[in-house]
């Protein structure tokens, strides 16, 4: 199989969104997605900039995949879950590479799940799958579209077992969630998404 064969064939990225709630979802899918995972996640939670943030050192604890907060310029890496850090939106180019940006706030928020998936249908396209989690607000729903248009797949999380259900019932409002998931059944669909050679 070659190169441009593999790429077509296989996901390549796992984009995760959350807010409100979201430290125990978070730790629900990542141990659920157990170590060894062959993509990247990328994960935007909505966290209060004036303090330094230890989510990385939280959601370590919960799996077996290494956990960091994103740095500029690095680049993604296989079974890595890359967390945007406070105030900073978090984007990704071609070939993985990883941009923190201090732009604009979207909706009032920065770190932003819409500038997330927005920036990973344009690197990564088919090979995307985006999953909105648990939170107040809309983020997420714009940035779902944009990956649902550029062939990608949607995961959110069911809004009635959902903590806070504004994102994910914005999300499913789009028409354009592929998956409508309870927590506790997101984490096998993505590993069978990313683990299973496509069609």
């Amino acid at each position: 199989m070659t190169a441009d064969e593999f790429a077509v064939d296989r996901f390549a990225i796992v984009a995760l969104a959350s807010s409100a709630g979201g430290i125990k979802g978070l730790s629900k899918i990542l141990a659920g997605l157990g170590p060894g995972l062959p993509v990247p996640v990328l994960v935007v939670q909505h966290l209060d900039p004036r303090h330094r943030t230890v989510i990385a050192e939280i959601l370590a604890r919960r799996t077996g995949l290494r956990v960091k907060l994103a740095e500029d310029g690095e680049r993604a890496m296989p079974g890595t879950v890359y967390i945007a850090p406070p105030d900073r939106h978090l984007l990704v180019g071609p070939g993985g590479v990883l941009n923190l940006s201090s732009s604009e706030l979207v909706h009032f928020l920065r770190p932003s799940a819409d500038l997330l998936f927005e920036s990973v249908a344009g690197a990564y396209g088919p090979q995307t799958v985006a999953c909105v989690l648990t939170g107040s607000g809309r983020d997420g729903a714009m940035g779902v579209d944009a990956v649902k248009s550029r062939g990608g797949t949607v995961i959110a999380e069911d809004p009635e077992t959902a903590e806070f259900k504004g994102m994910p019932t914005a999300a499913v409002g789009t028409g354009a969630v592929d998956y409508v998931l309870p927590l506790d059944e997101i984490a096998a669909v993505i590993r069978g998404l990313v683990e299973t050679k496509r069609r």
